[in-house]
């Protein structure tokens, strides 16, 4: 009792972070092409062996990242689930309860109780936050492991460091911009730990291992391409750091909106705004009085530099690209708000969690995702009568890795159309993405299949499903 006496503000804070990262997990979880495709590739693994060594492809640049997302995360979800896709999200789920803790702990170490707690629960309740911490892909295991990269440079404990880097290098190559705020760390060692980083840097070396043996086997496929996305950087990005200027206050603004401000536009200029006035201010004083706060100082470089890359980016910023700044956002905001007067700061706190709350996920339906894609490949081989059968996906913002791994775990007779025509093919269409029409359609996977014509059409949680068969006479294909 003692014990919850005194720690009940975290406990309820971790609490309602496992709440809304867990509930109905298998209706909110996300489940699109790129969930598929690792799921895929994981199974492949854990049931017949075939090793890989690459991991999930960049969506710019067609460069390939690291496998250790997949072995390390997706394969022991996919075991405990009984291979049931759920499961990787449900471990991401956990490791964002984990960041929870995290940001607490560290925040109390780095200054004190009250900013740990008021960042605690930023962090637990933030929108965008909880998004990326309920459905498996790369990128949401940033916050957890950028966070320790940070945390164990500061405690000298490199090899540790090392083994985070890794992993955040490996969920995304934006991971290359928590480096410069390494070097500042250990910069600053004394003496500079020089022994101590050779066994950190020869792991490091070694982590490129797979990567390497795979653009041994296909002719330096993914070294070309990574040389590539830095020397013709037209349309990527600019390495003349003051370009980054002009873009470095709306990128401030679209980081604490998105993060800090439930995603409203309109407070999030205030909030961006007073975040940035008290960090400057700050800032300025401890120039004045010659007193700085070591931690203060890391974390506002750690921000600096997380901007600047951000913002000689020439593309769109979408939010899971600055998950590795997720942590240093909140926690500064704590800690600089924290240094108002007490009636302010907690006035401030209860809009941004009621601007938070506004914007829950949980107050939507769910999507169902999950549900919809096993039910619609269930309906299909059901439908197909137990006879060979092709399928198609018609999506803009999808594509069909999902509905195969549901089909190889039912062991339905589907084929690919480039290795069996047979006499029909399923089509699955999302038409709040695009005009579901068959018939006709350009679409390789539909118009590889030839002459025919709609024997069936139902739907399924919005998306249609038609089934096709052959037109034999040749004749106009109609409904």
């Amino acid at each position: 009792m003692t014990f919850l006496r005194k720690h009940w503000k975290i406990i309820l804070i971790i609490l309602i972070a496992a709440f809304v990262r867990l509930y109905r997990l298998y209706d909110y979880a996300e489940f699109l092409g790129d969930q598929g495709r690792d799921v895929v590739i994981v199974r492949e693994f854990l049931k017949h062996g075939n090793l890989f060594f690459i991991g999930p492809q960049t969506s710019i640049g067609n460069m390939y990242l690291g496998p250790f997302y997949y072995y390390l995360f997706v394969a022991p979800g996919l075991i405990l689930s009984w291979f049931n896709p759920v499961g990787p999200a449900i471990v991401i789920a956990f490791l964002g309860v984990l960041t929870v803790y995290l940001v607490y702990q560290y925040s109390k170490e780095w200054f004190d109780e009250r900013t740990a707690i008021i960042a605690a629960l930023i962090f637990a309740l933030s929108p965008v936050v909880i998004k990326y911490s309920t459905f498996s892909w790369n990128p949401n295991v940033m916050p957890l492991f950028a966070l320790l990269f940070i945390h164990y440079l500061l405690k000298s404990r490199y090899l540790l460091a090392t083994i985070a880097f890794i992993i955040c290098l490996n969920a995304h190559f934006l991971a290359l911009l928590l480096l410069p705020v390494g070097f500042l760390i250990v910069l600053f060692k004394k003496p500079f730990p020089f022994r101590q980083l050779l066994l950190p840097i020869l792991i490091l070396i070694l982590s490129f291992v797979p990567q390497l043996l795979f653009d041994i086997k296909h002719q330096g496929q993914n070294i070309n391409a990574f040389a590539t996305f830095f020397i013709k950087r037209e349309t990527t990005i600019n390495l003349k750091p003051y370009k980054a200027i002009p873009q470095m206050v709306p990128l401030f603004n679209q980081v604490t909106t998105r993060l800090v401000a439930g995603k409203n536009d309109f407070a999030g200029y205030f909030v961006s705004t007073l975040f940035a006035s008290i960090l400057v201010f700050t800032l300025y004083q401890a120039i004045k009085k010659r007193k700085f706060s070591p931690h203060f100082l890391i974390l506002t470089s750690w921000l600096t530099i997380g901007l600047v890359g951000l913002a000689l980016y020439k593309q769109h910023i979408y939010d899971h690209y600055f998950g590795f700044l997720y942590p240093v956002v909140i926690i500064l905001f704590a800690y600089l708000i924290n240094r108002l007067p007490k009636y302010l700061s907690t006035i401030i706190v209860i809009i941004v969690v009621a601007l938070s709350l506004i914007q829950n996920p949980l107050r939507w339906e769910p999507p169902r995702q999950l549900f919809t894609t096993q039910e619609i490949t269930r309906q299909i081989v059901s439908s197909s009568e137990g006879q060979p059968f092709n399928f198609a996906l018609l999506a803009k913002m999808n594509y069909d890795p999902g509905y195969r791994y549901f089909f190889s775990e039912s062991h339905a007779p589907v084929k690919l159309l480039q290795e069996e025509i047979t006499t029909q093919l399923f089509v699955a269409c999302e038409p709040f993405q695009m005009d579901c029409n068959p018939i006709n359609n350009p679409e390789w996977g539909i118009a590889a299949f030839g002459w025919a014509k709609i024997d069936k059409e139902w739907e399924v949680n919005g998306i249609k499903i038609f089934r096709l068969l052959h037109n034999n006479s040749g004749e106009k294909n109609v409904k």
